[in-house]
């Protein structure tokens, strides 16, 4: 598979990378086997970075890849995880702690879990308000120091908190949510990332499913599944947003292709320092997302895209109210 750069210090990624989360949490019932199938799949056909977090799960979901990894070569796959969370005595959040303190303790747990001695891709997951950005990126570069980190990144940053960052050491990567339904990131976050040379790491680029036109009702989930408290899944919601849908569906039909891989190849074609990190459990998705590399929707059928994506006022917020406080707005 093809490479992408991530940022100027020499970061070099699967142009689709795999994210992990769903495999553990958030979006119903797990199955560990059929998720290693997949990683090992994933492996095989050059899908070789890997999107984690200690929160996922928490903690499980790193396990789980690092089960994947034994008998593997660690240099095959360049992992990405992620701190930001104090958890309580039952693992539970309880609390941003971006603390040099929380964060010795945090990269000592996923190096447990994940059964290695380093982390390709290391991202502070949500900005702590009481933390100053300086000091936790501090903390971060002096694990690249001492070999434990090769390479920092943030999430779901504003412009100002990015740039203050880079002062203090290079970032890499900034991973935001990126697609036909949510591209905020290009008024003000893209520019500066550019601007920078810091690479974007897209997830959800498929809408959390969404957009691939599988799911026709929130009655399609799964009674555990997270999706079901997004707002944009919900009642009125969701009937406006599939308008977006079948025009994603439209123009994968008369290319005789998939929706989910028109709105993934939208999104591969925003630029060669946008890597996204489409999520599955399934080898037939995985491969289906691999091959929408190799698609060339005609000019026309770009320009639609764009045009439709542009004027489209989806309905509801991307998260729940409470996950939408901790996102970093700052200029």
């Amino acid at each position: 598979m093809e490479k992408r750069k991530l940022g100027r210090q020499g970061l070099e990624v699967s142009a689709i990378g795999l994210g992990c989360m769903g495999m553990s949490w958030a979006y119903g019932r797990a199955d560990d086997s059929q998720s290693i199938r997949v990683l090992h799949h994933a492996i095989d056909i050059g899908v070789t970075f890997w999107d984690t977090a200690e929160t996922y799960g928490p903690f499980t979901n790193e396990e789980l890849i690092g089960r994947a990894l034994k008998g593997k070569r660690r240099e095959d796959v360049t992992i990405a995880t992620k701190f930001a969370w104090k958890f309580g005595p039952n693992n539970e959040q309880i609390g941003l702690d971006s603390t040099p303190q929380n964060i010795k303790r945090s990269i000592e747990g996923s190096l447990r879990r994940l059964g290695t001695s380093y982390i390709d891709l290391y991202y502070q997951h949500r900005l702590d308000p009481n933390t100053p950005i300086e000091d936790t990126v501090r903390a971060m570069a002096d694990l690249v120091k001492e070999g434990k980190v090769r390479y920092i990144g943030l999430s779901e940053v504003g412009p100002g908190t990015i740039r203050r960052a880079h002062k203090v050491h290079p970032l890499s990567a900034v991973q935001s949510e990126y697609s036909l339904w949510t591209h905020g990131v290009e008024e003000k976050v893209l520019p500066a990332l550019r601007d920078l040379g810091v690479g974007l790491v897209a997830y959800s680029p498929i809408g959390r499913g969404f957009l691939s036109g599988k799911i026709k009702s929130v009655n399609d989930l799964p009674e555990s599944d997270w999706r079901r408290n997004n707002p944009r899944f919900q009642g009125e919601n969701f009937r406006h947003n599939f308008r977006l849908v079948e025009v994603v569906q439209e123009i994968a039909s008369a290319n005789h292709v998939t929706a989910a891989q028109v709105a993934l190849a939208w999104v591969l074609r925003r630029g060669n320092d946008i890597v996204p990190i489409p999520g599955t459990r399934h080898i037939e998705y995985l491969e289906e997302n691999v091959n929408a590399l190799s698609l060339k929707l005609p000019a026309s059928d770009l320009a639609q895209l764009d045009r439709e994506a542009r004027a489209f006022e989806v309905a509801g917020a991307r998260y729940p109210e409470a996950a939408m406080k901790v996102l970093d707005t700052t200029e």
